[in-house]
């Protein structure tokens, strides 16, 4: 062999020397990785859905399930929190436990698994409850009020209160808020305040500003976007046969207006919307503008001068038009509140 040669061959095995180390570093790599997230996976799991704990201190945080000790315990909570982030899995149209829901998941209107700061979560639903609720003028227990949203807001039936999804639905909103005093607010908990409007909130206006910053996600058609298996929401529908029906809490122009201020679209917090107030009062009467599936409820609001301001059906104590009632303004009723 020339000496050229060899010198090629040599530089050859180097240069294979050097790739198979690096190769070997690489699958080192990969295993440590790997090993790591398996350390680790167990106390991922158990932890609520996107709970950061970059929350600042001044608002609720939830009780991490990391924290459970007690193995039955842990495991009727986690299928709560199961059963709140993936409803339709369960419960839904193709539910592998019952159909007895549209599609949607609790969490799409309880944001984060009912932990998001103004997200509409469930941090002081534990210390209120049980409490008096004027839209049935009799006092309701926490399974009355789960069940309210699984007839309204998931347009479907209620639970058996002895269920075991009952059962661990309660456990699980029990726990996370059980670091909030009974008889307190948790900071940060429900939905945040909105600034009335002068004037009525306008569906026209609010149909472009759907088109332009929301229908990417929930579709122009209103009908949202499935998961690859069609049996979820990726993004819920806000109006059709499948969305939330005309008794639910959301259809109220004012809460649709403070979740959407605080919450949408996807990225916003209550630190950082990216509406305007009116953008958001606008929007939100467009929303509930669209139709829906109607629930009759003969028997909500037995006072009639307790309904709230917004509530978009008659009959009023007061003088102002179902007109009004349902998209404003809503000063002059303020006043009389």
């Amino acid at each position: 062999m020339s000496t050229e040669n060899q010198d090629l061959a040599k530089l050859n095995r180097g240069v294979g020397i050097i790739i198979g180390s690096v190769i070997v570093l690489l699958a080192a790599l990969i295993v440590l990785i790997f090993q790591t997230g398996e350390n680790n996976s167990s106390e991922l799991d158990f932890k609520p859905t996107a709970v950061s704990d970059e929350q600042p201190s001044i608002y609720w945080r939830p009780l991490k399930l990391s924290e459970i000790k007690d193995d039955k315990k842990f495991n009727q909570i986690f299928y709560g929190h199961e059963l709140i982030v993936n409803t339709a899995e369960y419960l839904g149209p193709k539910g592998k436990v019952a159909q007895i829901s549209n599609g949607l998941n609790c969490q799409n209107c309880h944001l984060d698994g009912g932990t998001k700061v103004f997200g509409n979560n469930y941090g002081s639903v534990a210390s209120l409850y049980p409490k008096f609720r004027a839209r049935s003028g009799s006092i309701e227990d926490l399974p009355k009020r789960i069940n309210d949203c699984f007839e309204r807001s998931l347009n479907g039936k209620a639970l058996k209160k002895n269920s075991p999804e009952m059962q661990a639905i309660v456990a699980y909103i029990t726990y996370i808020g059980s670091n909030v005093p009974k008889g307190n607010n948790g900071a940060g908990s429900g939905l945040k305040e909105l600034p009335l409007l002068n004037r009525a909130a306008n569906p026209a206006t609010g149909k472009l500003i759907y088109e332009e910053k929301c229908a990417s996600c929930h579709q122009s058609s209103g009908q949202g976007i499935k998961n690859g298996y069609g049996d979820a929401y990726v993004y819920p529908p806000l109006w059709g046969e499948h969305s939330f029906n005309d008794a639910a809490g959301l259809h109220r122009l004012t809460n649709m207006a403070r979740f959407v201020k605080y919450n949408m679209p996807l990225g916003a917090d209550h630190e950082n919307p990216q509406l305007s107030d009116e953008e958001a009062w606008d929007v939100s009467a467009y929303i509930i503008s669209q139709k829906r599936p109607h629930l009759d409820t003969p028997n909500d609001w037995p006072d009639v001068s307790k309904k709230p301001m917004d509530h978009p059906f008659g009959p009023y104590a007061d003088g102002f038009s179902e007109q009004q009632h349902k998209f404003g303004p809503y000063t002059a009723m303020a006043k009389k509140k």
